[in-house]
């Protein structure tokens, strides 16, 4: 795959020749940062199609320099931070996302104790949920702010270029947001009758990786 800097070479030397590069290098990530803000599959997908098309038009728009030297991934990232926020104004209801892959591969996730069968895979699932419905918990700016950390993998310094934000107000603002997902994951009931000491056990991971 074409790093950022080769693929908006080749976007600025023949944008329709390379565009199909871009999507394909970028469309899972921009649906998964859409995905995380509204918790929607049907939102996050229209999301991200529509990311991609204001993209292509922005650059129609650039000269060649200008494409040449876009960072792909923070103005893709911001372009659908502001279409998610858009259209969550516009709605009366959210649904928390089925999955949290990027969250749980970083720490939150369930103790396996090398188990791998149904009881395994049934933990994993609730402990996704939970923290689905601890992250759309967060304000706005914060879960932006969280989801481009950790959930992308942007950068601080891309997270506040993806979000027109100082880099000391993104490093506050993931904190705060992490502390808050920590305290929600402890405090919140079980979605489901379970010993306290049985869910402690699973969720002790993702307490842990936010400490």
């Amino acid at each position: 795959m074409d790093t950022d800097a080769a693929l908006a070479g080749r976007l600025a030397t023949d944008l329709e020749a390379g565009f199909p590069g871009l999507v394909e290098a970028h469309r899972d990530r921009v649906y998964t940062i859409a995905l995380r803000l509204l918790g929607d599959r049907r939102d996050a997908e229209e999301v991200a199609q529509d990311a991609l098309v204001r993209a292509f038009r922005a650059m129609q728009g650039y000269d060649r320099a200008r494409i040449a030297a876009l960072r792909l991934r923070p103005w893709l990232a911001s372009i659908a931070v502001n279409l998610a926020r858009n259209r969550r104004r516009r709605a009366d209801d959210r649904r928390p996302p089925t999955q949290l892959e990027p969250l749980l591969d970083a720490g939150f996730d369930v103790a396996s104790d090398g188990r791998r069968g149904p009881e395994h895979q049934a933990d994993r699932r609730e402990t996704q949920r939970e923290l689905a419905v601890a992250l759309l918990g967060l304000r706005p700016a914060v879960r932006a702010a969280v989801v481009l950390r950790h959930v992308d993998g942007l950068s601080v310094a891309e997270t506040a270029e993806a979000l027109g934000r100082p880099e000391g107000t993104i490093k506050a603002q993931v904190h705060r947001g992490l502390g808050e997902l920590r305290a929600a994951l402890e405090t919140s009931p079980p979605p489901t009758p379970a010993p306290t000491s049985t869910r402690a056990a699973r969720l002790m991971p993702a307490l842990e990786a936010i400490r």
